[in-house]
């Protein structure tokens, strides 16, 4: 399997520092969900992963290599990324975008072959979307262009995969529906997923490993029932709640407590136990 790691990072946007001296271990075949407060470095982790952004400091390693070491094509053939909120060329059609996904397995003498095709065509019925190879990417719903994009990111067939915020600005349905297609996609391929997302429980139930972040560090990492604690939330987020057990998947689930609408069986002071 895949290995990637992030060694002593620091980095951020001219001189304003975001990670300082960041350690992470991506546990391969694994779903690693990145969790935190806003501008805590979430995003700006998953760039530096993908070398989108190159640390000031340390380094980040797949297989034993600096990712900047590694030519453009052959990173592109084993790590994926969907960024937040990608934009797709103006008239350009779902298969045609999902084609995209194969151009760093296409050389300079490389034809378009019958590998490519069976990598689009797996691409799309694994995401469901082959029923819409022929229409235009922005005629979508929401949920519909989240599939196409993740889709063409498979049809790349890395071993690791990065996605920041996914089920961003998708209602319920289609945030479970994406985390599912996700889930599957580990399960079937054994694909390395690291993924950015704002609802803890989210992260916890589809999640294999949570990784925490506070002011541009690891706070905490590991399984969701080691990470998610009311003592982590009211540390990371600054907001009481109280974490119990979810009863349909058995992780753990977050409450959040407010001023108001509290039942009088709920203390007012933090639980911290």
């Amino acid at each position: 399997m895949t290995h990637l790691t992030a060694k002593a990072i620091r980095a951020g946007y001219g001189p304003r520092l975001i990670l300082d001296d960041l350690d992470l271990a991506v546990p391969p075949g694994a779903i690693t969900a990145i969790v935190g407060a806003n501008a805590c470095g979430k995003s700006t982790l998953l760039r530096c992963l993908a070398r989108l952004l190159r640390p000031a400091t340390g380094q980040v390693v797949l297989d034993g290599r600096s990712v900047q070491d590694i030519p453009t094509r052959e990173l592109a053939r084993n790590l994926g990324l969907l960024p937040q909120a990608p934009t797709a060329p103006d008239g350009i059609t779902v298969a045609d975008l999902v084609s995209h996904g194969r151009h760093p397995h296409q050389g300079m003498l490389s034809r378009w072959n019958k590998a490519d095709d069976l990598a689009v065509a797996a691409a799309l019925d694994v995401t469901q979307t082959a029923d819409l190879a022929a229409r235009d990417v922005d005629a979508l719903s929401g949920g519909q262009r989240q599939r196409v994009w993740i889709a063409m990111a498979l049809a790349q067939e890395t071993d690791i995969l990065l996605l920041d915020e996914p089920t961003t600005f998708l209602d319920i349905a289609h945030q479970v529906e994406v985390l599912d297609l996700l889930v599957d996609l580990n399960r079937r391929r054994g694909t390395t997923i690291v993924m950015v997302l704002h609802d803890l429980n989210l992260a916890a139930r589809y999640a294999d490993h949570l990784v925490a972040l506070l002011r541009g560090k690891v706070h905490a990492v590991g399984a969701p029932d080691k990470v998610l604690t009311e003592t982590m939330v009211a540390q990371v987020f600054g907001v009481r709640c109280r974490v119990m057990t979810d009863p349909t998947s058995g992780k753990p689930m977050m409450l959040p407590l407010g001023r108001h609408r509290l039942t009088p069986q709920i203390p007012l002071q933090e639980k911290t136990s």
